[in-house]
């Protein structure tokens, strides 16, 4: 049995996602290959070759691949998928734009958002908002999955994969316009280890900067709930939880968030949580390590001078 894990990078640096899929991949059981698809991505396949219990890392590296873009990168998982039974991917933006059309391809169905392998055909996946878990089995032939990496630790890195350079460069089936990135200093949100999130509490962008602050101070990332993003304080990337992205830090510090079900479903596998909310009431109570009933604007600075 043969797996490949499309590879998450920025043509400089491997994504620490992808480290999650290979766990994943070793649960299943069988070879391990990767995919590097980008441009000018030499260091990206170095790393992948690194990544313990990867057997090939498969190169493609040709400019109509720089951005990144889901028809071409599709097209060309498609080339390769017939060595393989499983087709795996992290449950990220890259992710879910890429694999749904290689399962279209395939024609065969998706396996989103994979927290558990029961056996090389049967995984367990959350449904409603993360209340449920439910097994499910595939009697594809193709195994095609978004994998939930917080559910999983990264695999070491003192591995020596073989390099196998693909000679396939498709034709471009959709062309690259302009993007818009936030940049930002701070860890990234999905990957960080310590995450500060505020609520529609904070009652304005501005309130964000005492956040921003303590993020600061403890080395970590910004993140926010939905009710502040749909309100405007901040960004949408920014957005912890169903609809935006989950994350599984060693902290996270949830200010002025009340604790609707579809944030914790993006951060309830947080291994610290502290909750700082002056609603006693407040359903963040019940899944927090530490609850402190207090006015944020007095809990915060209060904080912040002691760190």
């Amino acid at each position: 049995m043969a797996i490949l894990i499309l590879a998450e990078h920025d043509n400089a640096s491997l994504k620490l996602d992808t480290a999650k899929v290979v766990a994943c991949g070793q649960a299943i059981g069988g070879d391990i290959d990767v995919l590097v698809v980008g441009h000018n991505c030499d260091g990206v396949a170095s790393e992948a070759q690194q990544l313990t219990g990867v057997r090939n890392v498969l190169l493609a590296d040709s400019a109509s691949y720089a951005n990144h873009l889901a028809e071409n990168i599709s097209e060309l998982v498609l080339g390769v998928a017939s060595d393989y039974e499983h087709v795996l991917a992290p449950a990220s933006s890259f992710g879910k734009d890429v694999l749904p059309r290689v399962a279209a391809l395939l024609d065969v169905s998706q396996l989103s958002e994979v927290v558990e392998v029961v056996s090389s055909d049967t995984f367990v996946r959350p449904i409603y908002a993360g209340s449920v878990l439910a097994t499910v089995q595939s009697l594809d032939d193709k195994k095609v999955m978004t994998v939930r990496s917080s559910a999983f630790d990264a695999v070491a890195t003192d591995g020596n994969a073989e390099r196998v350079p693909l000679a396939q460069d498709m034709a471009a089936q959709s062309e690259f316009v302009e993007q818009s990135l936030t940049e930002s200093e701070r860890p990234e949100l999905g990957s960080a280890s310590v995450v500060v999130s505020g609520g529609r509490a904070l009652g304005n962008s501005e309130n964000f900067g005492i956040l921003e602050q303590l993020a600061d101070k403890l080395g970590g990332a910004v993140g926010a709930s939905r009710a502040a993003v749909d309100a405007g304080f901040v960004p949408n990337d920014l957005q912890v939880g169903q609809t935006g992205k989950i994350v599984a830090p060693d902290l996270y510090i949830a200010v002025g968030i009340s604790g609707a079900i579809q944030h914790l479903a993006g951060m309830k596998d947080s291994k610290v949580i502290v909750a700082i909310n002056k609603d006693p009431e407040a359903p963040i109570f019940q899944i927090a390590d530490y609850g402190l009933e207090a006015d944020l604007f007095e809990a915060v600075p209060e904080l912040l001078a002691k760190l």
